[in-house]
This record gives structure tokens, sequence and C-alpha cells, in this order.
């Protein structure tokens, strides 16, 4: 999973990502600190996979990993090259889903650059670039049809789709509201790769004395989470500068950190949650005394498509798959005495994949 973090400069997006990967991207007072899009990449949170490992006395525990893409700050125009421009709209290309930071604290040593607070304008400024820029992408796309479509019927049908949605996005619509009517318009849309097609997660970032009620009295989030509703996008509330200084702490200091500050997890842990149920994943696990392992998939995959993120071989040749319950198996120790209580379950290709199934694939090529 590839997550791209965007915002306008000054909102806490690099410190965010500094917290998030301890990758150390510079973190600045001034617009533009981040030239080039920074990389880090995060392993998921997940007891499961460590108590499975003390189980198995493993030699190596694998988490899941998230990929975070810090992008420069984007400003008015960008789409027109305004600040850095389309070099900012590319990179988001590439990513799952964006999570856009949006400022929700008052500092005044720290500069906005509309020189003042407002959530909901900065949201609507990224969308607008976000918007013109897909526009642009359309436009040429039915220059490109429309020379075919007098003699082709597919290309023909495929204008039809790109008018309309070039029409409505005109008007102020995300890509990701248009309403495809078959499987031609699902694979055309996806070739597009639209960028306000993308799942959003918008990470509120407050102050520290907002932090430990959820951003409940703050009207800034009370906005940005309204607005997310309304198009069916994940909130969390954050303080990038507070988790910045839980990087620093070891695990046992952080717990105790957390609990002073009245809060059960880390920002972290919120924007993993958030973008598993965003985009419909969740882990099954393998285990054994070489790798214990999580393995991230979508929601309602079957077991032949999970072996296959294993190996293409074990999804070629799946002869069936033996799925014991992570919690079952913690029980009762072993596999072996897992198989004689009778909960693990021989499952053939049809069989769909749960969170937190422990899984033996057997396989034959």
């Amino acid at each position: 999973m590839k997550l791209g973090i965007v915002g306008l400069p000054n909102v806490g997006k690099s410190t965010l990502f500094n917290s998030l990967t301890k990758a150390g991207a510079e973190s600045a007072n001034y617009p533009f600190c981040t030239i080039d899009p920074n990389v880090g990449v995060v392993a998921v949170p997940d007891e499961r996979i460590k108590k499975l490992g003390e189980l198995y006395h493993t030699k190596k525990v694998t988490p899941a990993v998230i990929e975070f893409v810090d992008i420069a700050g984007l400003v008015k125009g960008a789409s027109k090259g305004e600040g850095l421009g389309n070099q900012f709209l590319a990179n988001i290309r590439e990513v799952d889903a964006i999570v856009h930071v949006v400022r929700c604290f008052e500092d005044t040593n720290i500069v906005h650059v509309d020189g003042n607070i407002n959530p909901l304008r900065d949201i609507e400024t990224i969308n607008l670039e976000l918007l013109f820029s897909d526009l642009e992408i359309l436009e040429r796309r039915i220059a490109k049809t429309v020379k075919g479509a007098k003699n082709d019927k597919a290309q023909a049908k495929e204008l039809v789709l790109l008018e309309e949605l070039k029409k409505q996005m005109e008007e102020g619509m995300m890509a990701k509201n248009y309403v495809l009517k078959d499987e031609d318009e699902e694979a055309w849309f996806a070739s597009y790769n639209l960028l306000t097609a993308k799942p959003v997660i918008y990470a509120a970032n407050v102050a520290e004395d907002d932090l430990a009620d959820d951003g409940a009295d703050n009207a800034g989030v009370a906005a940005v989470r309204e607005y997310a509703k309304s198009e069916g996008s994940e909130v969390f509330v954050i303080c990038a500068q507070i988790e910045q200084e839980i990087t620093e702490l070891e695990e046992e200091e952080k717990m105790m950190f957390l609990e002073d500050l009245g809060l059960k997890e880390s920002g972290l842990e919120k924007l993993i949650r958030a973008s598993y149920s965003l985009l419909g994943l969740i882990s099954f696990l393998t285990a054994g005394e070489d790798e214990c392992r999580a393995w991230t998939i979508k929601v309602g995959t079957k077991a032949p498509q999970a072996a296959g993120k294993i190996h293409t071989d074990f999804e070629r040749g799946f002869i069936r798959a033996e799925v014991v319950n992570y919690q079952d198996l913690l029980e009762l120790g072993s596999l072996a005495a897992a198989r004689e209580k009778g909960v693990v379950g021989l499952e053939g290709k049809e069989y769909v994949v749960q969170d937190g199934d422990v899984i033996l694939f057997r396989f034959n090529v």
C-alpha cells in the first residue's frame, strides 16, 4: 500500500511524515522545503505476528508495510505551474490513497500560506488543483479518442464517457463520485488514473490541547469531519509535533507518554486503521519456524488469490488451504493441537480469507 501525504505548505505535512517514518525529511517554517518526494516504508504494528513469532520461536518476524510519500506543498495555481506545479501532481498519481493534512491549529510563529486558518478553504484549494489537472488528462484523451470514434464503436462509447465525465467535473464533481455504468466504463476509468478518483484520508492536525478529546471542541476539526462524511472519506485527528516527539522514545516510554496525554494509540496506528478501513484491507498470517509474516489483501479475497500474494506458484498450483483463527492457535499452543480440537478448516478455492486467519497453503506445480 502506497499513501501520498499532501497539503498546503506549512500545515505539518513533513513533520507528520518524519514522525511516521523517522526518515528525517527536512521540516522548516517555509514553503517547498520538500523539493523531491521523500519516501519511507513503515511496518504496520501488529501484535499478532509478534505473539506467533514467540509461539513458533521463529527466526524472522515480517510485518505488513505501508509506503509513505511526502509530496511537496501545493499552492493555488499548481495545475498551471505555480509553486512546484505538475511535479507535485505527477507524484500523487502513483499512490493508492491520499492522506490530506489539514491545519486545524493556530500558531503565530508558523505562517499560513493564505494568511489565516480555514480548513475547508485549504481542502477546496487542493481539490480544485486536482480537478484542473484531471480535466487536462480528460481533454488529451478526448482529442485522441475523437479521431477513432467515427469508425470504432468502442471508441465512440468511450468518447461518451469522457465527455460526460468532463462535463460533471467542470461543474466541480470529483471523479470518484461519477457513477460508472458497466465493465467497459470501469476499465476505461481505471486507465485514466485520475487524482480525484483516489480515496482520501483527512489528517486534522491540531494543537496538543485538542488531542485528548480527539478534537471534539475544535471547530476546524468539526468542519473537516462534516466535509469528509459528505464524500465518504476517513478522518483522523493528529498532533504532528507530538507524534514527532513520540518517535524519539523507547516503546515503554512511548506507552507512558500516550497515557499521560490521555491517548490509547499513536497517530500512526490511527492512520493505519483509517487506511485499512478506507481501502477495504485486512491481513492474513503465515507462521513457522523460519518466518512469521503478515500479508495485506482486499476484503473478499479468495484463498488462491491470497496464496498468490506469497508466490504466483502458490496460486497456480493451489490445492487447498489449512486455516485456523489466530486466537485459537495461540490459545491451543500449536497447529497440531488445533487440528486435534477440530478448529483447523480444510478450505478450497472458494474460501474467502478472513482477517486474522493463519493459513498453510498446499500447492503443486
